[in-house]
């Protein structure tokens, strides 16, 4: 399994509760698809560079999980089917062997 990143942008007119729920979900997707979460990372409320649906304000999280590469394209179809969310972008992590060399 490899080890891949993605960073969610939120709506900044959701809830905590519905926040906390919607990273739930995922996680589950994840965990469901025999992933594993390493880290779950709220970045909180920030402001952005560029309107994006008419909001300058985003709410951020970033998952990292270890992952089949069939896990990823079920995942990135919840995440666009689902509310709330107005961008994402997954990135596979570079390998810890990569990484010494370099």
């Amino acid at each position: 399994m490899r080890q891949f990143e993605t960073l969610l942008l939120l709506s900044p007119e959701l809830s905590a509760e519905n926040r906390e729920g919607l990273v739930a979900s995922l996680q589950g997707i994840v965990e469901r698809e025999q992933g594993k979460i390493v880290e779950v990372d709220n970045w909180g409320m920030r402001d952005l560079a560029y309107p994006v649906r008419k909001q300058m304000r985003g709410y951020y999280v970033r998952l990292v999980y270890d992952a089949p590469p069939a896990l990823i394209a079920e995942l990135e179809r919840n995440i666009r089917i689902t509310d709330g969310i107005y961008k994402f972008v997954t990135v596979k992590l570079a390998d810890e062997a990569a990484g010494e060399d370099a």
